[in-house]
C-alpha cells in the first residue's frame, strides 16, 4: 500500500482527535495485520469508494470508547455506551473521515466513505478479504489505544 494513502489517515487521525476531544494521541507502531484478526470490544467500520475502494476500521476497547466519548462530551462521565455515547463515536470517525478525504484530494484522490457502522461485541473476529490491511494505532494513554485499520485497493 503506498505510503501517500496512509498519511492522511494519521494526519486526520490526530488532528481531529486533538481540535474535538483535547486528546493528544500518539502514533504508534504502523504495521501489517494478517486475516482474520481480533477486534476490540467497539468496532466502527467506515467504507471508502472513489479512486480508492476499501474499507476503515476503528477499533478500540470500551475503557478507551469511555475516555473519548467522555472528551468529546466536554468531560462528561461516560460509564456505558448509550444512544449518545455512541453517536459521538461514530461522529468522530465521520470526522477523521472526511478530514483524509480533504488531505486526499488535496493530492488528486478523491474519495467518498459511507456512514459509519458501529459494532459492540465480544471476541469480534475481522476478515478481510483480498485487501491488504495496514493497522495504525494510537496511543491515547499508556494503555488505551485507538486503532485504525486501513484496507484498501486502487
Amino acid at each position: 500500500m503506498n505510503i501517500e494513502y496512509i498519511n492522511p489517515f494519521i494526519e486526520a487521525s490526530q488532528t481531529v482527535l486533538q481540535q474535538v476531544a483535547g486528546i493528544e494521541a500518539k502514533l504508534g507502531k504502523v504495521f501489517l495485520r494478517t486475516s482474520p484478526y481480533k477486534g476490540e470490544s467497539i468496532v466502527i467500520m467506515v467504507g471508502i469508494t472513489g479512486k480508492m475502494r476499501g474499507q476503515t476500521i476503528f477499533t478500540m476497547s470500551k475503557e478507551t470508547a469511555f475516555r473519548v466519548a467522555s472528551a468529546m462530551m466536554g468531560g462528561m462521565q461516560v460509564e456505558e455506551l448509550n444512544e449518545i455515547s455512541k453517536s459521538a463515536l461514530s461522529e468522530l470517525t465521520n470526522m477523521i473521515l472526511g478530514n483524509a478525504a480533504t488531505l486526499l484530494y488535496n493530492k488528486g484522490i478523491g474519495i467518498e466513505i459511507t456512514p459509519p457502522s458501529l459494532l459492540l461485541g465480544e471476541n469480534l473476529s475481522i476478515s478481510q478479504s483480498k485487501m491488504q490491511t495496514i493497522c495504525i494505532p494510537l496511543c491515547i494513554t499508556d494503555t488505551e489505544i485507538l486503532e485504525i485499520d486501513l484496507s484498501v485497493e486502487n
